[in-house]
């Protein structure tokens, strides 16, 4: 078997290089609707990045985290990755934006204000985790087109907002309603205005739960631009592209709904196993709803230098897409055995999970720490990337770090 990348990076990299670098944040943002014309060039700066993030695209912006960057129980904007299909709106007036309910499975089609939607609707605050679903797509073999995320396309922060709930029922839903469909204003690509860069959606039971929530505040104060002021539809345990930025329009649909990356193979993998490489027809594509059991290993950074005798404390994230994680375990010789971590409840339903175990290692050498999670349902991550799938999307092979004890 193909060993995963990642640990070979690991493995050849300088250990002392690994360690004790000191995190470096931008400057703060300016407020959420200045143009980003006016703003500086450099994407750390202009979106108030920690500067060890890691560009993979800057048309559209596309920025991943390191797993070290995640250490935080609420993830800071500083550390969240950046997942864009099209160019970042930059005339935004909050005073001025709306929200539009409609579709064929709305009773009335209504408009709210901004304002509107803060007073009129009870206000709710969850800590969501919204993971990209390619996340992990650099470690398919034979490789994935897209954008190859590593372990970094994953968050968790509080997010204040109201239900979707509370609002679509305020427009009064038809018995026929399928799906929900959200419209954006960012730009496509080719300037066409249009074509839309993304339009997804979610069948109405996710809709409709109580954490699905169009937000306005992301850790207490007003969403960053790049993460979708002045409003975010956000659905955790889902795929992030469910959680639509910018969003000005919601469609109630009685079909699934056909917005630009709902069909075709868009957040998609084969309904049944497929042989590594295999072309699948669109038709026999199934679209990604909650997602898998993962987690990742924040603390220390790879490539830690430990003395002998020493015992090493690691600390981290699991989580399940809609199943709490009741299991976490670690090891510490390539998967031949494993130890608890200690893990604790989320938060809220849909919040990653902390977990934390103290390691003593039985003589000097390199070791390799992996993490593996197990959902409420006894399903565990596997060891190995999982099933081979076109587009890259699921990867939640179990998390590993490399660390040398001296």
């Amino acid at each position: 078997m193909k060993r995963r990348s990642f640990v070979k990076k690991a493995v050849l990299g300088s250990f002392a290089a690994m360690i004790g670098t000191e995190l470096v944040f931008g400057s703060k943002m300016p407020s959420g609707y200045t143009p980003l014309a006016l703003q500086e060039t450099d994407p750390f700066k202009l979106f108030s990045k920690n500067k060890q993030m890691v560009v993979l695209n800057d048309k559209p912006w596309n920025i991943e985290a390191q797993a070290h960057l995640l250490d935080d129980k609420i993830t800071p904007n500083s550390s969240m990755f950046i997942r864009n299909n099209g160019l970042v709106p930059e005339d935004i007036n909050p005073k001025e934006w709306t929200l539009t309910i409609d579709g064929e499975s709305v009773k009335n089609k209504k408009t709210y204000s901004l304002a509107d939607l803060k007073s009129k609707f009870k206000q709710h605050t969850y800590q969501l985790t919204i993971e990209c679903g390619g996340n992990g797509r650099s470690e398919f073999d034979p490789p994935a087109k897209g954008n190859q995320w590593t372990v970094g396309a994953v968050h968790c922060a509080s997010w204040t907002g109201v239900r979707l709930r509370d609002v679509l029922e305020d427009a009064g839903i038809k018995n026929d309603a399928m799906y929900i469909g959200f419209h954006a204003v960012d730009q496509h690509l080719s300037g066409d205005p249009k074509k839309e860069p993304i339009s997804r959606g979610c069948p109405m039971p996710k809709a409709l739960q109580d954490e699905t929530i169009l937000a306005f505040k992301m850790n207490g104060e007003d969403i960053p631009l790049i993460h979708g002021y002045p409003i975010r539809l956000v659905a955790g345990g889902w795929p992030a592209s469910v959680s639509g930025k910018w969003v000005n329009r919601i469609s109630v649909r009685n079909i699934i709904h056909d917005g630009e990356k709902m069909t075709g193979s868009s957040y998609k993998v084969p309904c049944k196993p497929v042989a590594p490489g295999e072309k699948v027809k669109d038709e026999d594509m199934c679209i990604i709803e909650s997602m898998p059991v993962k987690s990742i290993i924040t603390y220390p950074k790879t490539g830690a230098i430990i003395k002998v005798g020493k015992s090493l404390n690691i600390r981290g994230h699991a989580w399940a897409g809609e199943l709490e994680v009741t299991k976490m375990d670690y090891s510490i010789d390539f998967g031949a055995t494993w130890k608890s971590c200690t893990i604790e409840k989320p938060a809220n339903r849909l919040a990653w999970q902390h977990f934390s175990a103290s390691i003593n290692f039985p003589k000097a050498g390199y070791y390799e720490v992996w993490a593996k999670a197990t959902d409420a349902k006894g399903v565990s991550q596997p060891m190995l990337v999982p099933g081979w799938n076109p587009k890259g999307y699921l990867n939640n092979a179990c998390h590993r770090i490399a660390v040398k004890i001296v």
